[in-house]
């Protein structure tokens, strides 16, 4: 049987693996297109999970991570994928940069996750200028973390066909 971390580490890695699936199945031209019908990107959707991962399992868990601040502008990402519109968001915004940029982050969010005792899923949150609107524990930001991503993987599916195709999940019709 799974401990808590074992589970939470499967969990988050499945709503990472569902969101990539999506994100690799749209061409990078049509990431920046926004129907009328959703008023939302691809981009600014993988730019939005980007900026909750570090909220909701690195920054609040474990405090901020100075090689992710480094290497990602997150303060710029946070204004854009949070307050402004999918359109404005997605200007000057590469596409393939920002989906290695995710994939770093993901990656950090599971080496961070990984690396944390059981017990201390019960301690209170890191502190933060901008209180969790969920949690009040690490467990519970990490568990919200799987919900938010899984949350904006459906929207990444409905986004992708509107502006590709429906995505191929390998049914037979």
């Amino acid at each position: 049987m799974m401990n808590q971390i074992e589970m939470l580490v499967k969990q988050t890695n499945d709503a990472y693996n569902w969101t990539n699936k999506l994100l690799n199945s749209v061409p990078y031209h049509k990431w920046k297109d926004t129907p009328k019908v959703m008023d939302s990107n691809i981009c600014w959707q993988a730019g939005h999970i980007l900026v909750g991962i570090y909220f909701h399992s690195i920054m609040v868990v474990v405090g901020h991570q100075m090689d992710v601040l480094q290497k990602i502008p997150l303060k710029d990402y946070a204004d854009r994928f949070m307050d402004k519109s999918p359109n404005e968001a997605a200007e000057n915004v590469n596409p393939e940069e920002l989906y290695e940029q995710l994939l770093f982050m993901q990656q950090k969010s599971i080496q961070t996750l990984s690396a944390l005792p059981e017990s201390g899923l019960d301690n209170a949150l890191e502190p933060s200028p901008t209180p969790h609107p969920i949690a009040h524990n690490k467990f519970e930001a990490l568990d919200w973390n799987i919900k938010h991503t899984m949350w904006h993987c459906g929207q990444l599916g409905m986004l992708k066909r509107v502006v590709d195709e429906r995505f191929d999940f390998g049914l037979k019709r």
